[in-house]
């Protein structure tokens, strides 16, 4: 056979893998084939959901496993041998890989991405592919590894046997903190999005440098408790017998295999420290406090520790004077990475000013478009009070009887200084009725409030609404804030997907971090969110995928205009160095002295409008003044509230939200794919497996039967096709078929074939576009009735008659749009 007919595949086969094999690159440990990194993305509009086609590359070459070095692209020996090489250019961008080749089987095209070689891009034949010690040497030089940092860097990843391998982005983070720590560095900031699993990444870290000897006693400080317990029990499980807890309060937690571990202490019950252990996890919290008594740190030399890693870092580190940098300042000759999802950059406080720029980044926006994180659709509601404002009558009094100051209050004022019960009802009842539309009103919710004393009245309200569930469990609503024990007793169960109550919880702040809620649908947003660091610290409670449960996506409904930060700039962007403090300036102010703002800009020592105290120093939990009392709530009842606007908003294919309808989108998509008419009808005649077409289209996120659906259409692609993008008169396919046996366009064939291709017409009548030149429809009904496969094929003068015919038919099938 000519080397010309032969596939990509057989390329790969027959050429570049034994080019590979004799230049010393063992198949087993360093050579991977067709592989896909990215899972494609999720894309929603309305109900319709779709998966885009994942990127996949035809060889990974690695040194060690996980540790890849180099990418090859194959295209069909008809091509240029550097056909492949911008799609491979592409891949190892993402993939992070130096050394990029391209070939057809004729030899390879190499493009050095390091910048050490001149020209970047040479030609080599295939016997001159360079050997795994070559490129190894070239990556050595490249990142400036010596031999000591060089055996640092290879050594081998955790392998559990069960399979599972990191996803690339994760293999990047841990290269990189790898290379960095090994070459010196001892301050590190790794950025990745909530539900990339950071703490499976800082495990194969904190593993291979242990392993490695490198780094011998480790410590990983979290700020929750339900973050270490599963720490210990799941991603830091093969540390066991060598690690430990800093509490005095042993618990057992179940893995996520199901089984159950106790966790170890390194605490007795008088807080004296066993020294042994070589991995500590702790709540910082639990180590430290206002009191000298309290430091439990303190208890460690500062030398006990190599290697301390801050789980998301950017609540605390990034001020002087917080806990967490007064525990990371005892331990300074240890080598600290610092584990966040929203960098905290602002005048006064900046974890980048004390970790260092990111050596890694991946962000939200690249998760939802790799398909690893679940996008997103945002309800935007305006509800008449908040867009026109509340001025009350001449005369107008509250519950208690006294007049309501004359004055305009705002979405500031609501449920902070100023209640009216009726807006609460309004937004509960959207809630429901959101939930009862999307056909699942068991859909994990959580409803982010004011204030604790708002999530209670607003608990009340979804349960007045949803009474009937809330008859079957009274779990079904439930209010999980800092003073409700309760509803804290209940928060395990809301994020355990097993578990079917709580449905839908109220809170102010607790929920916004820290929580691994995967299977939460839907979260809804009855404040203000002013701080960027919070609100995506809220939108990431619902970016995981949790396939078994088909949470493919998630919804944000907006009562308070807090999306508006999807629009700006900042949003899910690159961190940003803006802390330039002089020489005796602190990193944050005392606490009399002034504060600031997200944006760097200073604000005001006492709480303004914007602000909810979640604690002040009397104790109280809601309101704050100068004078430590309590702002009195106004409630005004009989006022009324309703929806005067109501919007979606979809995230189109860069990953921006746009407010259209579907219609509109697949018009606009449709275009993009085919420029005109005329381009779309030379394309649909030209390609023989129509289908061919379609699965273009999905593969771009364009499913059309379910695009049928949503528009409550039964049109033909071709149909919709030409009807959505260009207007087009759309025929059904009953009407095509009709059209077709009008022009009786069967006439020059026999009985027997005549039959044939009328039985694939009505097929196609009932089914829509199939491949019809497919020998396999001829062995079912009806066809099998006709006669065998042979004898149908001999009625038509053989195959090749019988596949021209079938063009024939199709051509026929759609004659008068051409």
């Amino acid at each position: 056979m000519h080397k010309g007919s032969f596939s990509e595949r057989d390329i790969c086969t027959k050429f570049i893998t034994p080019s590979l094999r004799q230049a010393g690159w063992c198949e087993i440990t360093q050579i991977r084939e067709e592989v896909s990194f990215t899972k494609g993305r999720i894309i929603v509009r309305g109900r319709l959901i779709s998966r885009g086609k994942g990127k996949r590359a035809d060889y990974i070459l690695s040194v060690k496993p996980n540790i890849p070095i180099a990418i090859i692209e194959a295209k069909v020996n008809s091509l240029p041998v550097s056909a492949g090489m911008q799609q491979a250019l592409d891949y190892a961008e993402t993939l992070d890989i130096p050394f990029v080749f391209s070939s057809n089987g004729d030899g390879f095209i190499f493009h050095d991405r390091t910048g050490m070689t001149s020209p970047p891009e040479s030609a080599l034949s295939l016997d001159e592919f360079p050997s795994p010690d070559e490129l190894w040497a070239r990556y050595r030089t490249w990142k400036g590894l010596s031999d000591v940092a060089a055996q640092i860097a290879l050594q081998d990843y955790h392998d559990d046997g069960s399979g599972k391998a990191p996803r690339y982005y994760q293999v990047n983070a841990v290269n990189a903190a790898v290379e960095a720590i090994a070459k010196g560095q001892d301050r590190l900031l790794l950025v990745m999005a909530t539900g990339t699993g950071k703490t499976y990444t800082a495990f194969q870290i904190i593993w291979r440098l242990w392993k490695a000897c490198q780094k011998k006693r480790i410590l990983f400080l979290a700020d929750r408790n339900v973050l270490v317990d599963q720490t210990m029990v799941n991603d830091f499980r093969p540390f066991a017998g060598r690690m430990a807890k800093l509490s005095t309060q042993s618990k057992t937690i179940e893995r996520a295999d199901g089984t159950a571990a106790e966790v170890t202490l390194a605490l007795d019950k008088k807080r004296r420290i066993d020294a042994s252990y070589e991995v500590y996890l702790g709540l910082y919290q639990a180590i430290t406090g206002p009191d000298e008594s309290q430091k439990l740190y303190k208890e460690f030399s500062p030398d006990f520790f190599d290697l301390i890693v801050i789980d998301e870092c950017h609540r605390g580190s990034a001020a002087e004077d917080s806990a967490w940098r007064e525990i990371l300042e005892h331990f300074s000759s240890a080598a600290q990475i610092g584990l966040t999802a929203t960098p905290k950059e602002t005048t006064y406080a900046s974890n980048i000013d004390y970790f260092g720029a990111p050596v890694y980044s991946y962000s939200l926006k690249q998760g939802i478009r790799d398909g690893f994180l679940a996008p997103y659709k945002v309800v935007k509601v305006h509800i008449d009070r908040d867009v026109q404002g509340y001025r009350p009558v001449q005369g107008q009094v509250d519950r208690e009887g006294e007049e309501v100051e004359d004055r305009i209050y705002n979405t500031k004022d609501f449920d902070r200084t100023l209640v009216l019960d009726d807006r609460t009802k309004l937004v509960a009842r959207k809630v429901t009725e959101f939930l009862k539309e999307s056909g699942d009103r068991m859909a994990k919710t959580i409803v982010f409030c004011v204030d604790q004393e708002h999530a209670l009245r607003m608990r009340q309200a979804l349960i007045n609404e949803n009474a009937d569930l809330v008859a079957q469990n009274h779990r079904y609503v439930m209010r999980i804030t800092g003073n409700d024990r309760d509803g804290l007793d209940q928060l395990g169960n809301f994020i355990d997907p097993e578990a079917t109550y709580p449905v839908i919880v109220t809170t102010s702040r607790l929920l916004s971090t820290g929580v691994d809620a995967q299977t939460c649908r839907l979260i809804v947003l009855d404040r203000e969110v002013g701080s960027m660091t919070e609100f995506k610290q809220i939108v990431g409670r619902g970016t995981r995928v949790h396939e078994d449960t088909q949470k493919l996506y998630f919804t944000v409904m907006d009562f308070r205009g807090s999306t508006s930060h999807f629009a700006d700039p900042e949003f899910d962007g690159e961190p940003v160095q803006i802390y330039q403090p002089g020489p005796d300036d602190p990193i944050t102010p005392p606490d009399d002295a002034p504060q600031s703002n997200d944006d760097g800009n200073p604000i005001p020592p006492q709480p303004g409008d914007d602000e909810t105290v979640l604690a002040d120093p009397t104790g109280m939990t809601t309101g704050g003044g100068g004078s430590g009392n309590p702002i009195r709530k106004i409630y005004v009842d009989g006022v009324g509230a309703q929806i005067v606007a109501e919007r979606v908003e979809y995230l189109d294919e860069t990953g921006k939200l746009v407010t259209e309808s579907l219609r509109d989108y697949t018009r606009k998509a449709l275009q993009k794919q085919f420029t005109s008419l005329d381009s779309f009808l030379r394309r649909w005649n030209s390609e023989q497996r129509k289908e061919a077409v379609i699965e273009e289209l999905e593969a771009e996120g364009l499913p059309l039967d379910m695009i049928a659906t949503e528009l409550g259409t039964d049109l033909d692609p071709f149909d919709l096709i030409c009807h959505i993008a260009f207007d087009a008169k759309p025929l059904t396919r009953q009407e095509r078929a009709a059209n077709v046996m009008k022009r009786d366009v069967f006439t020059k064939f026999g009985p027997q074939a005549r039959a044939v291709l009328e039985a694939l017409l009505e097929k196609y009548a009932d089914e829509g576009v199939i491949n019809l030149d497919d020998l396999g429809v001829l062995k079912i009904a009806p066809f099998s009735c006709m006669g065998s496969v042979l004898e149908l094929i001999r009625a038509f003068g053989g195959k090749p008659g019988f596949e021209q015919a079938v063009r024939d038919l199709q051509s026929a099938i759609y004659e008068e749009s051409a």
